[in-house]
């Protein structure tokens, strides 16, 4: 498979702080700790194993193990999560929605991105284990989110009524969407093999933890995967302390807004705004805000509410009614987890950015934070397209207003750019202006506007005869331009809509692993992979 890299600020498709980031900018230095370098992994790692408890481990493969009950996996994972009872084992994580079969392509380059990662540490650093996790967000409850994928430009939707934690909901309805699965992808092979996962992962598990829990183990057990839902009470109870702070003191709060500040100030926006209370109230169907008013804590939406101490004996009692928002999800993950590494997309680093202050005052180590791997995935017959109409592919990152220009520029046999008239007008004007200083200086005024309207009538005259070639190069144009379409859906980054059927249709299990292969986690560069 042919691969090429590009800089990821060379495609124009992510933020400034992303490649600020990438680019080590001095500034950003006091967000974050370690910078993703192969050599910063052993000092992480020694900050990790003296703060992270033997009986957290207990705690921790117990209930993964109680997790897996019922599912058949492979003895890469299970090796892996008996390591995680061992003091040299650590952990390479990355978290995702529980997506309609996988959602877009990227939670794939996700998962690429830790197995990847895992793997080469273990080769540089033999005294130690590096296990990579996917953490479920089960307890998200942005069920809009979620409820659909994309094939060949329509969206599969599960209709349904929702409320609460996402991976409590029922499967109910599921087999609607199996129903236009099967009909969309037909019955090749590779069809056969998709609408046969999709069946056992959403027809015969009760709820959709359980449901993303089987896919994601179907298709990336062979690596050692180990999945962890968060949703689980013992795990909760190592996290009441921190809740405990969160209630009583706005801890997070007050440091994550002095952090923003901090972000704001160096001209970054903020991708999430801390609340006063960053938990939610779980149970029973529902996940609300917890909100504090004069003493008396209030369950947003609902009759719910407790005084302090009542609230904060519900805590005590039933650790799993609390659940961390976006913004304390990273503490409880890196509470429970004996994780050095973090990997997600620029969105996800950016509101981690903010943490690092609440992080230091809770005295847990702030991991390594690594933008995940983003890549476009070019069928042979597009590449050939492309080579005929001799357009190269990081050409197609471009705007499409600004390809066709630039295209039709390429293609023209007329000189389209009045630069050197420009530039001889621009000279006429200088040795007139001479004249008119030499003569009257109020004739100046005159000969300046008169320049500028030469000047604007020179450019009103190139972009006519740009968009007279424009119409004359329509055909070869419209053929760039539906090829730009397929590889960047409406307009985006193909990862960011296509889900992966649509090419494991084609290509079967070599998706999988030429992906495998060709993804360098600390590249730091955006992939083109020509299938």
């Amino acid at each position: 498979m042919p691969i090429q890299t590009i800089p990821y600020t060379n495609t124009g498709y992510f933020s400034k702080l992303v490649c600020d980031y990438l680019a080590e900018k001095e500034s950003l230095r006091p967000l974050y700790h370690h910078f993703p370098k192969p050599e910063n992994f052993e000092s992480q790692l020694k900050e990790k194993q003296s703060s992270f408890s033997s009986e957290n481990r207990k705690v921790l493969v117990e209930q993964l193990q109680l997790q897996y009950k019922g599912y058949t996996i492979s003895e890469a994972t299970q090796k892996n999560i008996k390591a995680l009872s061992e003091k040299h084992t650590f952990t390479i994580t990355t978290g995702h929605q529980l997506n309609l079969f996988t959602g877009p392509l990227y939670f794939l380059y996700k998962i690429f991105s830790v197995i990847n990662l895992s793997e080469r540490l273990n080769k540089e650093h033999t005294a130690y284990r590096f296990v990579p996790v996917y953490w479920m967000a089960s307890e998200d409850h942005d069920f809009d989110e979620i409820n659909y994928f994309n094939l060949f430009g329509k969206k599969v939707q599960w209709d349904r009524d929702s409320g609460g934690a996402v991976g409590e909901l029922s499967t109910e309805g599921l087999v609607e969407v199996l129903k236009v699965l099967r009909s969309e992808l037909g019955e090749s092979e590779h069809a056969r093999t998709l609408t046969s996962l999709f069946t056992e992962a959403y027809t015969k598990h009760n709820n959709l933890a359980a449901a993303t829990r089987y896919l994601g183990n179907a298709l990336f057990a062979e690596y050692g995967l180990v999945i962890i839902d968060g949703n689980d009470t013992e795990l909760k109870k190592a996290f009441v302390p921190f809740a405990e702070k969160e209630l009583t003191e706005e801890l997070s709060f007050r440091k994550v807004t002095e952090t923003t500040r901090k972000l704001t100030q160096l001209g970054y926006g903020a991708q999430v705004n801390a609340r006063e209370i960053n938990l939610f109230y779980l149970k029973e169907g529902i996940r609300e805000r917890i909100i504090e008013k004069e003493g008396t804590y209030f369950v947003n939406e609902t009759d719910i509410s407790f005084s302090k101490e009542e609230i904060l004996k519900e805590l005590h009692d039933y650790p799993e009614r609390f659940s961390p928002n976006a913004l304390l999800r990273p503490l409880y993950q890196e509470v429970i987890l004996p994780n050095l590494c973090y990997i997600g997309g620029g969105g996800e680093l950016a509101y981690w950015f903010q943490l690092s202050d609440y992080f230091e005052s809770v005295s847990v180590p702030f991991p390594i934070l690594l933008l995940r791997n983003s890549a476009l995935l070019v069928p042979e017959k597009i590449s050939e397209k492309l080579k005929r109409l001799h357009v190269t592919i990081p050409t197609l990152f471009l705007k499409q207003q600004e390809l066709i220009t630039k295209h039709t520029h390429q293609l023209s046999e007329i000189d389209i750019d009045f630069s050197s008239q420009r530039k001889f007008l621009q000279q006429q004007f200088k040795d007139l202006y001479i004249l008119a200083e030499k003569t009257d200086a109020s004739f100046v005024g005159a000969v300046a506007a008169q320049e500028k309207k030469q000047l604007n009538g020179l450019a009103h005259l190139e972009k006519r005869l740009l968009k007279a070639q424009k119409r004359k190069l329509g055909d070869e144009l419209k053929r760039l331009t539906l090829l730009q379409d397929q590889l960047f859906p409406d307009q985006s980054l193909q990862e960011r809509s296509m889900n992966f059927s649509e090419f494991y249709l084609q290509y079967g299990d070599r998706l999988f692993s030429e992906l495998k292969e060709n993804l360098d986690p600390l590249a730091n560069e955006f992939t083109i992979l020509s299938l």
